[in-house]
């Protein structure tokens, strides 16, 4: 580090700590540098030998700084966290030479100390800025879509996974069920973030939080405030759906719903910057705890789910080619009631046998549901006539069930087999 730099660092330190002094106009000459140089030099600064006041208000000035940035100067930024803030390679040597010679606990623990990246110190040091947290997750985000340009910026996104998956302890998450009295701002953010259902306006939302024949669920973090992280909008029906139009056109229920099912019809993620942190078996499980508690008469707990992938992996099969002819023109009800069979045939054939890395289901939704214990139940088509669901499922959708006293068995037989439990319809489709 050059003379020069060093002098904007002594500056910087000199700056942040006058400035709760009253040392305006030196403030504003130390940072009135690039915003990238400045989210650089404070990054250094943290990493160094200060106060934890002045650590904190470093960090806010990284923070703040690091915001101010485009996306080329976003991308150098993960840059320099990758190259400069890293391991110490002849640290880790010395360390495992050490435990290698005498292995015992104090070597464990020095050579667990070097091994892990200075850029976890790093981030654990801008958290502590007020509001840190939010803003480290939206950082996240940034730093998954510069990965498409820089792939290797990988490193930096598995310390951050690392971290959140920490930070975002079920411990630390508390769930609440939103009606139409909560605060303006989650009602907002509720509707900004629906991504399976998009909601028309507020008209929409209302309806999806009446109190008749609706709930809507979310988890919350302490360090988030009113940011859900995920929710999951449930319906009360009687019997089984097989089509989410009903559920989303359905007028107000004047009276209380003489319901026996609980619909889980939309869950949503809510941060991309917190991919991979998972939360939905712990909120599906509390819903329905919280469900049973509430209205004992409730005998059924499923899903109606999209089935993303379908499309796209029905484009590779060879001998779909006439299907897929078929599913591109219009349906009228004849056509539907000739197509369905093969629709359904394939349809299994998708949510069991498709794979991902790692012999996983290639389906995602599939991978979330039979992951917490559900049973692939029933396909339904057409159940969705939305044009992204045409696009994306051909308008296939699916039931995963929800058995109680069977949640942890499936759970337990597809993490360790990979066996996915099926209802009778699929099973019956599977030998078509």
């Amino acid at each position: 580090m050059g003379k020069q730099r060093l002098g904007f660092l002594s500056d910087f330190v000199e700056a942040i700590t006058r400035r709760k002094r009253g040392g305006e106009a030196e403030t504003l000459k130390a940072l009135a540098r690039p915003a990238s140089e400045r989210a650089r030099v404070a990054c250094a600064v943290l990493m160094g030998r200060i106060g934890d006041a002045a650590r904190v208000a470093v960090a806010e000035q990284a923070l703040s700084a690091y915001a101010e940035l485009d996306a080329e100067e976003r991308l150098a930024f993960f840059r320099s966290l990758r190259d400069d803030h890293g391991v110490d390679a002849e640290a880790i040597r010395t360390a495992y030479a050490a435990w290698d010679l005498q292995p015992d606990a104090a070597g464990v623990a020095r050579l667990f100390e070097v091994v892990e990246p200075a850029r976890q110190t790093l981030l654990r040091r801008l958290n502590m800025a007020p509001g840190a947290t939010l803003r480290l997750v939206r950082m996240r985000q940034d730093l998954l879509a510069a990965m498409r340009a820089d792939p290797d910026l990988a490193p930096i996104d598995q310390d951050f996974a690392h971290l959140f998956a920490s930070w975002f302890n079920r411990g630390f998450l508390t769930m609440r069920r939103i009606d139409w009295n909560a605060p303006a701002a989650i009602l907002e953010k509720l509707m900004e973030y629906e991504s399976v259902h998009q909601m028309q306006g507020w008209p929409d939302l209302k309806r999806r939080l009446a109190d008749n024949d609706r709930r809507l669920y979310a988890f919350f973090h302490p360090a988030t405030g009113d940011e859900p992280l995920i929710f999951v909008e449930v319906a009360l029906t009687q019997g089984m759906p097989d089509a989410i139009g009903p559920i989303l056109t359905a007028p107000d229920a004047r009276e209380p719903a003489a319901a026996d099912t609980a619909v889980f019809y939309s869950i949503n993620n809510s941060l991309p910057g917190l991919k991979g942190v998972s939360f939905g078996n712990f909120l599906i499980k509390q819903v329905v705890a919280q469900l049973s508690a509430d209205l004992p008469e409730l005998r059924c707990y499923m899903t109606l789910s999209p089935v993303p992938g379908f499309a796209a992996w029905l484009a590779t099969q060879d001998d779909a080619a006439e299907l897929r002819g078929a599913l591109a023109g219009g349906w009228d009800d004849d056509a539907v009631d000739a197509l369905r069979p093969q629709v359904l045939a394939w349809g299994a054939r998708y949510i069991t046998q498709a794979k991902a890395r790692g012999g996983l289901p290639a389906d995602p939704v599939a991978r979330f549901h039979l992951g917490n214990g559900a049973c692939a139940h029933r396909l339904n088509w057409p159940a969705d006539l939305a044009p992204s669901a045409l696009k994306s499922a051909h308008g296939l959708m699916i039931n995963y069930l929800y058995e109680l006293d069977r949640i942890e068995d499936r759970h337990e037989a597809f993490v360790r087999d990979g066996e996915v439990a099926l209802g009778a319809q699929i099973s019956e489709a599977l030998k078509a």
